[in-house]
């Protein structure tokens, strides 16, 4: 393994558009980037559609094998163990991403 991959970070994050609506699971290398794609409504498909660009979860790893894993597990879940996953440690659904330098980040980022 490379240093460089060894300084990786993987993240599985949770999106809503309000409190206890729709649920998406995603996974991504760089989450100030995804999220900024979420809120700048750059990726098609569930997330546009729904309006989903609120954080209310994330969990960070070292192994993108792992994130991936975990990401599935949560996606298999129930929706009311994700609601109980979400609420343990953001019990008012708070858009954690809201304070993110108001999410204009650094073109280089906005791109994979």
């Amino acid at each position: 393994m490379c240093a460089h991959a060894a300084n990786r970070s993987y993240w599985v994050y949770i999106l809503t558009n309000k409190r206890n609506g729709t649920l998406y699971v995603g996974v991504t290398n760089s989450l100030e980037r995804r999220i900024w794609q979420h809120k700048a409504k750059t990726i098609e498909g569930f997330t546009k559609q729904y309006g989903l660009n609120q954080l209310v979860h994330f969990e960070q790893f070292r192994d993108v094998n792992a994130a991936i894993a975990r990401e599935k597990e949560i996606k298999g879940w129930l929706r009311k163990r994700k609601l109980e996953l979400i609420e343990k440690d953001n019990p008012t659904w708070t858009d954690l991403s809201a304070n993110w330098r108001d999410n204009t980040l650094d073109s280089s980022l906005r791109s994979e």
